[in-house]
């Protein structure tokens, strides 16, 4: 098969293009660094008290690390990517579902990004003097529901599509330039991020905390208002859909690693401290301010002018990784060349980029519905039914459609809409019950692994009775 560029969408990493430790851990660490991560640790730091809020950023991180981990051994050993993958279990034709479902919601998550960077950028370029004697403050004013603030059109739109061209232009250079982006990026936004929390919790002392001696007093004693207030499961069901879009395209990134050591260590760590520090910082910041999106925090603090530079770093490792996994996605049906997709991806993010960020938490539960059955048909197919081990992927023969993982993956995505409360003319009973991402996860795998054998049963008896 001819491949297109150096992304090699549609082939096996070659040998030689793989890399060592730092290169994939900063790179794994780059893609759990994403503001939206501090926005849902801000809701959780409203919601929950603090034992609650390590409880279930803890455990809804570990269950990340564990599954992320395992895809990115299998992309380890195959060189491959989410997208190929879907090949062995999907079939050929059938690939083109999880590949356009993870394309379409990483493009989303592309937008929420550019916004996340946008709207903190408007609001410190609306006090400027020069700008508030141009074109730029004329227009409509656009409401921003989450942050309930008005942003003139014409600056806020401008700065929306200087942003995302910006991040869609590097995103076309593939992994080299995620790379060159992360170094830059991760230290600069741990730096950054730890000084804005230590601030919030040992030095500032806002009303917002009445008597207590400081924030982290404050913080540790805290009791969520009812209207804030989550459970437990909320909260590690929030935490695990923070990333489980992204986690599940862990292979796009973890096939570039040397060994299967490399990808799972990076990948481990990436979650279990990269995705816990954006969750803490968050939380910190509405715990003591009152405010769940990072960007007010960082106004509060005084500190919004010079985090904007570090702020759009952060985002930008986020959003590239973002749109070159959708790429890879869209290249895998189209059989176009990753690099052009990827332009086209960030147009589209661009573009809806204030609406999807107005509705963030709907885009989080819906993503906890469809994308975790996707990754736990591939660990059930490469560990249990393939014993560890895939064929060559350039000479394999796909089937055009595997029924036994469509099916799986559907029943998955209905009992999580189930559990959710998605469908309102049904009880989902006691798929209500604890996290629904893992009870889809469960209920795909056992549905997978029964069709799968009926079938094969079916395939060996018809063969008998032909010999016969």
């Amino acid at each position: 098969m001819k491949q297109s560029s150096n992304d090699f969408e549609l082939s096996a990493i070659p040998y030689n293009k793989q890399k060592g430790f730092f290169p994939m851990f900063v790179i794994m660490m780059g893609f759990t660094f994403f503001s939206a991560s501090m926005w849902a640790g801000g809701t959780l730091g409203a919601g929950l008290t603090f034992n609650q809020f390590f409880i279930a950023v803890m455990i809804g991180n570990l269950i990340l690390g564990i599954y992320t981990s395992l895809l990115a051994l299998i992309a380890a050993r195959t060189r491959l990517s989410i997208h190929l993958l879907a090949r062995y279990f999907f079939g050929n034709k059938g690939s083109f579902i999880p590949s356009s479902i993870l394309a379409f919601t990483q493009i989303g998550w592309f937008g929420v990004g550019v916004a996340m960077f946008a709207i903190p950028t408007s609001i410190v370029l609306v006090d400027l003097p020069f700008i508030q004697d141009s074109w730029l403050m004329n227009g409509d004013l656009v409401n921003i529901a989450l942050d309930n603030i008005q942003i003139p059109a014409n600056l806020l739109y401008t700065v929306v599509v200087l942003s995302g061209l910006l991040m869609t232009s590097s995103a076309y250079w593939g992994i080299k330039a995620l790379s060159a982006i992360s170094i830059i990026a991760v230290p600069s936004i741990a730096i950054f991020g730890c000084y804005a929390s230590y601030r919030a919790l040992f030095i500032d002392h806002p009303d917002t905390i009445g008597q207590a001696v400081n924030g982290f007093a404050y913080f540790r004693t805290q009791v969520p208002s009812p209207e804030n207030a989550l459970g437990l499961g909320a909260a590690i069901t929030i935490v695990i859909g923070s990333f489980i879009s992204g986690g599940t395209c862990t292979p796009d990134f973890a096939r570039f690693s040397k060994s299967s050591k490399i990808a799972v260590w990076t990948t481990a760590l990436a979650f279990m401290i990269g995705n816990s520090l954006m969750f803490f910082l968050g939380a910190a910041g509405a715990a003591v301010y009152h405010q769940a999106d990072i960007s007010t925090v960082l106004k509060l603090q005084n500190l919004l002018l010079p985090a904007i530079f570090v702020l759009g770093l952060n985002i930008w490792t986020t959003n590239d990784n973002a749109l070159y996994t959708s790429g890879l996605g869209l290249s895998n049906i189209t059989k176009l060349p990753k690099k052009y997709l990827v332009i086209i991806n960030g147009l589209i993010g661009t573009l809806a980029s204030i609406w999807l960020y107005n509705n963030f938490c709907g885009w989080l539960n819906f993503l906890n519905t469809i994308i975790p059955p996707i990754g736990a048909i591939l660990i059930t197919d490469f560990f249990f039914l393939k014993k560890g081990k895939y064929t060559n992927f350039s000479q394999t023969s796909f089937i055009t459609v595997n029924w036994p993982a469509v099916i799986g993956w559907g029943t998955g995505a209905f009992v999580a809409l189930l559990g959710n409360g998605k469908i309102p003319t049904l009880n989902g009973g006691f798929l209500s019950k604890g996290l629904p991402a893992i009870n889809a996860m469960v209920v795909t795998i056992i549905i997978y692994i029964a069709l799968s054998k009926l079938l094969a049963n079916r395939k060996r008896s018809s063969i008998s009775k032909t010999n016969t």
